[in-house]
């Protein structure tokens, strides 16, 4: 797989993550933390890069590479190969999948589809005020920790 991480934005320190959290007031931030060349992450930035026109209303995407941003490897417990998380209005909205990790996705969705229906109900529900909404499918056989 080719890597398509240059199609998105990288934030390079970890106060380009704070800003993009707290500056962004309409849409949901989207993070996907890891490392470029790893495999996981590869598959996960095809698909972000792939919906981030589409879902460019409701949510801007960003890649934040965890060795040379290891500012919140420790705060979000990034020891995953790839981590995604959502962020509405600097405030970090969780998602239960039916996976018991409320806090991200950390592992590589390849249907698009379902990425986006992910991302529009993280919007519908943090617009709203919620910081915690709950996922259109249950991804819970598919991802056992």
């Amino acid at each position: 797989t080719r890597a398509m991480s240059y199609l998105l934005p990288h934030l390079k320190s970890g106060w380009h993550v704070d800003q993009a959290i707290l500056t962004e007031e309409e849409r949901v931030v989207v993070l996907r933390f890891g490392r470029d060349a790893d495999e996981t992450c590869m598959r996960m930035d095809e698909t972000l890069a792939s919906v981030a026109d589409k879902v460019k209303n409701f949510a801007v995407l960003y890649l934040v590479d965890i060795d040379e941003v290891p500012d919140f490897n420790t705060m979000y417990e990034l020891y995953d190969p790839c981590t995604v998380m959502f962020f509405f209005r600097n405030k970090h909205i969780m998602i239960d999948l039916g996976t018991g990790n409320n806090n991200k996705v950390n592992w590589a969705m390849d249907d698009k589809q379902e990425f986006i229906d992910i991302l529009e109900v993280v919007y519908a529900g943090a617009s709203k005020g919620r910081g915690l909404v709950v996922s259109p499918k249950d991804y819970s056989t598919k991802y056992k920790y």
